[in-house]
């Protein structure tokens, strides 16, 4: 039968992670880390808790073996480009937009948002913060509910046409925040959003009604499991 420590070391080797990476998520050294897989120490209780709580880890199956591995299976997909270069891992915030009041406050230089939770990803370019999906006009790419990671651009001009950007559009005063593909317009001053949804028509928009804007660079979909 498995012990915890062997339990320990395939998760670690799920979430495709090396002993110094997940040792540095717990706050602990590698050697120590390693004790753990090996029996020769015991998971503690603070360690256990950060597995459950940001790894989705289910408790039963670290402390018996009982039930699948995860609580949740993210599906993780990203968009990268060949220039970029990836992080071994990082803890990118997971902001609220209701709790924010938009994308523009949360995008200011000077902003001290509290993040709702952090999303820790290996093998991923930098990325500035998360959020959840609203709307359909991505599906099926996306959902309501997914979580995207994005890179936050400081000038519209600096974007790669035909990539999916994470945009906040003035509409009357308002603030119109979407997930889209940006494109190319023919109309001069202005750019084109395309939507996944077929059913999504696209539009042309002035690009001076662009509050803010950032590069889609993942995506994450929880599926639970019963």
């Amino acid at each position: 039968m498995e012990t915890i420590g062997q339990r320990l070391r395939l998760i670690r080797k799920q979430l495709n992670m090396t002993q110094e990476q997940l040792a540095q998520h717990l706050g602990i050294g590698k050697a120590a880390l390693s004790m753990i897989e090996t029996g020769k120490a015991g998971l503690s209780t603070r360690n256990k808790n950060i597995l459950v709580q940001d790894f989705n880890v289910n408790p039963e199956w670290i402390e018996e073996g009982k039930g699948k591995m995860f609580n949740a299976e993210p599906d993780f997909t990203p968009y990268t480009h060949r220039t970029d270069r990836s992080l071994p891992l990082q803890s990118v915030p997971l902001y609220s937009i209701e709790g924010t009041a938009g994308l523009t406050p949360l995008f200011a230089e000077e902003s001290k948002l509290e993040p709702v939770n952090y999303i820790h990803i290996p093998n991923l370019p930098k990325c500035d913060g998360a959020i959840y999906v609203v709307g359909d006009s991505m599906y099926p790419l996306l959902k309501s509910g997914d979580i995207i990671l994005y890179k936050q651009l400081r000038d519209v001009r600096d974007v790669f046409w035909g990539d999916m950007y994470l945009l906040s559009i003035d509409m009357d005063g308002e603030e119109y925040i979407t997930v889209k593909y940006v494109q190319k317009s023919e109309l001069e001053g202005h750019v084109r959003l395309v939507s996944q949804n077929q059913h999504h028509a696209d539009k042309d928009i002035e690009i001076s009604r662009i509050r803010a804007i950032a590069l889609i660079k993942a995506s994450v979909r929880m599926h639970t499991i019963g």
